[in-house]
């Protein structure tokens, strides 16, 4: 990273004395929160200096400080490099955790337990019209049922339907360049296989959707992520995609999961313009693009709408805006790679299922209906779920997104990991910030879901309260299990 570019994120550093602090923490935060990769190469300090206008002693200062708390790594001759601090383990308890084989108390509910609150999973109910949609495409069942019942593309008529939503959106698009698919993430997976081979660099961002870096990771992916807890950065990304030579980039750009954000236009066709120059396939993960929380609000075009090449690839899916039950998910692209993607997934999973297919089908044609519905719905949740987090946890920070379905909390402390733990003893679930990264930070973020409903959202609340001053008295945080 160069020092202009680093004095860039940096800030204004001059209203803090001594400077050094104020160069050592921001360089600390943009480290901790993602914005700056794990063992990027940082400017010389002469040079980071002239960038700042400060002098080569304060950026010396700070360098050092940061290598005393393990955020900096230094060797003679090859320079200094972003690291994380290494984490000390301790078996102690908190003071008042539940005694080992007995984590779940009679206060404490269970997550079998219908008391228990679930705010690790993102996904409404069906919509209102849900089984009108079935009953339609029950009707309509038996028009395919004399066939085999297998369309490794999807059927036609749904195929037709998803295309004609681009094309309404400016994208032009035939039926023939979709391809339904069982869910995003079988989307997401066949396209990993087609498209990247192990050792092969994929930027991601970070913090993103931790199922796509899992099977980045089992492709044998070499992960590139860039930092957008504060928005995209589009330099910052055409360097990483120019440096690291990457095959792939994975975005979601419409009401980023989980910080919510929504990539304005002109981001959008400096990205595509970057993954042109870097002859990279970008992947637009559009499975929030019909969520926003105003539906008559302008929308942004869409990632495919600035390419010319066939560069772009993009996912939908049923899962959010329709129900999640509904395994079903699409891949939009040329029709050349629609083929081969068609061919690719035989292995793996021959057909999506009809019957599902249909209600999908059924359901976009009235998709202003749920669109409205799902609206009405979040804004709600995300009101509700703000206003108790300003009562009862004022020392939380987020911004209220525009769309999508959660909240991205910045903590105030980097104890993520152990609030997830103390919280799911206290009967409420919660995914911690690291989850949602490649390589460890992000420890002082959570995410929190706003799809249930406002009375449940402020007891989780009142909950997670309890937790966090459980979490902020243990001595150190614990491994967890993983999340799904």
């Amino acid at each position: 990273m160069s020092g202009p570019h680093l004095a860039r994120l940096l800030g204004d550093v001059s209203g803090e004395r001594p400077v050094y602090a104020a160069v050592a923490r921001s360089l600390r935060a943009l480290v901790l929160d993602g914005r700056i990769a794990l063992r990027t190469r940082l400017p010389a300090e002469r040079d980071l200096a002239a960038a700042l206008g400060v002098s080569r002693t304060t950026v010396t200062t700070a360098y050092d400080r940061l290598r005393d708390e393990g955020y900096v790594q230094s060797r003679q001759g090859a320079g200094s490099w972003t690291a994380l601090p290494p984490v000390r383990m301790s078996s102690a308890e908190p003071r008042d955790a539940a005694p080992a084989g007995h984590r779940y108390g009679r206060a404490h509910p269970a997550p079998d337990d219908p008391s228990f609150i679930d705010l690790g999973c993102a996904a409404p109910g069906a919509p209102a019209i849900f089984e009108e949609a079935v009953a339609a495409a029950v009707d309509e069942l038996p028009r395919h049922s004399s066939g085999p019942g297998y369309e490794p593309a999807g059927l036609a008529g749904l195929r037709q339907v998803i295309a004609d939503g681009y094309t309404a959106r400016g994208v032009a698009t035939r039926a023939d360049q979709i391809v339904v698919t069982t869910g995003a993430q079988h989307a997401f997976t066949l396209l990993t296989q087609l498209l990247v081979e192990p050792g092969d660099a994929v930027m991601v961002e970070r913090p993103t959707y931790p199922h796509a870096l899992g099977a980045l990771r089992r492709r044998g992916a070499r992960l590139v992520p860039v930092g957008v807890n504060e928005g995209w950065d589009v330099e910052l990304a055409a360097g990483a995609m120019r440096q690291a030579a990457v095959r792939m980039a994975y975005l979601i750009p419409d009401f980023q999961n989980p910080t919510g954000y929504l990539m304005p236009a002109r981001d959008r066709a400096g990205i595509v313009d970057a993954g042109r120059r870097a002859d990279a396939f970008l992947v637009a993960d559009e499975t929030f693009a019909e969520l926003a929380h105003d539906p008559e609000a302008p929308r942004e075009p869409p990632l495919a709408s600035f390419d010319a090449g066939g560069r772009v690839v993009t996912i939908g899916s049923a899962s959010k805006l329709l129900w999640g039950g509904l395994r079903i998910g699409w891949i939009r692209a040329t029709a050349p790679l629609a083929r081969r993607l068609v061919l690719a997934r035989e292995p793996f999973d021959m057909a999506s299922p009809v019957l599902d297919q249909l209600i999908v089908r059924e359901l976009l044609l009235r998709v202003q209906e749920v669109r409205a519905e799902r609206a009405a719905n979040l804004l709600r949740g995300r009101d509700a779920l703000a206003a108790a987090l300003h009562e009862l946890l004022p020392g939380w920070e987020f911004r209220l997104p525009d769309g999508g379905m959660s909240l991205w909390a910045r903590l105030g402390a980097p104890i993520a990991s152990r609030l997830a733990e103390a919280s799911e003893r206290r009967g409420v679930r919660v995914v911690a910030g690291p989850v949602f990264g490649a390589d460890g930070v992000l420890e002082d973020y959570v995410r929190l879901p706003y799809v249930l409903p406002p009375d449940t959202l402020r007891l989780a609340v009142q909950r997670l309260a309890l937790a966090q001053r459980e979490a902020e008295a243990a001595p150190a945080a614990r491994p967890l299990p993983a999340y799904v």
